[in-house]
């Protein structure tokens, strides 16, 4: 390898303080930007690349194009007991999300669980980032999010729904929390992006092309195309769930609902997210998280070597110890989004 396709290390911080360069740059206020900033960073040093520094020119083309609000103030509405209802201002969702966690957390651990419903938000991130800092704090963590119309449902012969990712994080006694995010379709956009990027084939069954004949083409599924399912008619039926968790339940848009044809270069959808989050010390029996441990424990036991999660913990740990790695290239264009 030339010295110039080596990667360079960054530490965690460095690459943060980047990122927000950018968001600010490009028009996002300084608390948006910092929590942008440490989704993207967060996802890049914990390996989940698709999620990672890739998506930044997906952020800055979004807010060039003004289809979100950079600037945008969540609106936090104390709605029942157990509820909490966030408007994000046509905004990103995390900062909505962070404005209304204090008073999730609140209601959570008095009435053992709440809701947390988001509308009016864009997604354009990793789903985990969002789930894991509760199971930190010893909460059970549920969430979903829909996305831009990509995926045919079962059976049908048109896209409708998105991707639509599930994440939940739980504690355990020994160790990390226990955190998995997947989307429903049978692989994330941002995968089928980077596979068509580097020429690569998709393995079979994840999408079709224009004509909605199965291809393992990355780039027909993206131009023209459309992804499938994961599992068939068990995939779509839980991708079905997360619309109507998401967006009809929040009062945001189904994954067909919103037209950016009026904003060229807008790559976020505009859609809602639901949180629901439980203090399992409210139940009876050992404390949750010693059983969590002893399911760990048997599922090792019964011959698994990696959970959901480890890999992630794995790639953070180098990334604190040897810093992130990013691209030459890849670094030298987040410096001239950052005006350097």
């Amino acid at each position: 390898m030339s010295a110039q396709n080596e990667p360079v290390h960054l530490a965690f911080d460095a690459l943060v303080s980047l990122l927000q360069q950018i968001f600010v740059r490009h028009g996002t206020s300084a608390e948006v930007a910092e929590t942008l900033a440490l989704n993207c960073a967060g996802a890049e040093r914990d390996g989940a690349h698709s999620h990672g520094v890739f998506r930044i020119p997906g952020y800055v083309s979004t807010l060039n194009s003004g289809w979100v609000n950079g600037r945008a103030v969540p609106v936090v509405d104390d709605v029942a007991s157990g509820f909490v209802r966030v408007d994000a201002g046509g905004g990103f969702a995390q900062p909505a999300l962070a404005a209304a966690r204090p008073l999730l957390v609140e209601k959570a651990r008095s009435a053992g669980i709440a809701a947390l419903a988001i509308h009016n938000s864009h997604h354009f991130a990793a789903l985990w980032p969002d789930v894991e800092p509760f199971a930190e704090e010893g909460l059970v963590a549920l969430s979903v999010v829909n996305s831009m119309t990509c995926v045919v449902p079962h059976g049908a012969d048109r896209p409708l729904f998105g991707t639509n990712p599930i994440a939940f994080a739980a504690p355990r006694a020994d160790g990390g929390p226990i955190v998995f995010d997947l989307a429903t379709s049978a692989i994330a956009h941002g995968d089928v992006q980077i596979a068509a990027r580097k020429g690569e084939k998709l393995p079979a069954g994840m999408g079709v092309d224009s004509l909605g004949q199965p291809t393992q083409d990355p780039k027909a599924i993206l131009e023209g195309g459309a992804l499938l399912p994961f599992g068939g008619h068990k995939g779509s039926a839980l991708s079905m769930m997360v619309e109507l968790l998401a967006a009809a339940l929040t009062g945001g848009n189904f994954s067909f609902e919103f037209d950016w044809s009026n904003h060229p270069g807008a790559k976020t959808p505009w859609t809602g997210q639901l949180m629901i989050v439980i203090d399992p010390s409210k139940s009876a029996g050992q404390p949750f998280a010693l059983r969590s441990q002893e399911l760990v424990r048997q599922m090792h036991a019964a011959g698994l070597r990696r959970l959901p999660g480890d890999r992630r913990h794995r790639e953070r740990e180098k990334s604190a110890a040897s810093g992130i790695a990013l691209d030459a290239a890849a670094l030298a264009q987040l410096r001239e989004l950052a005006g350097e």
